[in-house]
């Protein structure tokens, strides 16, 4: 699926998501993550191996990303979309992810993530279905 143009400038906001992924019993675990968009996929960058979010991709591809809008809405719901896909984690480029994110996330002129950190890697989401609560198709 194509990511629509409305969920593609909310993440280029940068407003934190929160990453679902499945637990080896099948519980959620759910953890706060930066992301981006690249070749149509939403990517996150990590820097260890040992994280659980990363064990449990590698195990079940299959995610959900929530990602409010920070914006007033409705009856005091703002605006938020849901994204469930498969996620894959790929070797290397995580610390230069971090590094680009940063820029979005705390400021244009952050500087995050040492140059002696290891190279890390990059979880890419390809997105399956969007829902939520506002107009993200």
């Amino acid at each position: 699926m194509t990511i629509p143009a409305a969920i593609r400038a909310l993440i280029e906001e940068g407003h934190l998501a929160h990453l679902v992924t499945l637990e080896p019993d099948g519980s959620p675990h759910v953890t706060g993550i930066w992301v981006g968009i690249e070749d149509n996929e939403i990517v996150s960058g990590h820097l260890s191996e040992t994280q659980r979010k990363i064990a449990n991709v590698r195990r079940d591809p299959r995610v959900a990303l929530s990602i409010a809008s920070g914006r007033p809405g409705p009856h005091g719901m703002e605006p938020y979309v849901v994204i469930h896909g498969r996620a894959r984690v790929t070797a290397g480029g995580g610390a230069d992810l971090l590094r680009r994110l940063a820029q979005v996330y705390i400021s244009p002129d952050a500087v995050f993530v040492p140059d002696n950190a290891p190279d890390g890697l990059v979880m890419r989401i390809g997105v399956e279905r969007v829902g939520g609560n506002g107009n993200w198709k």
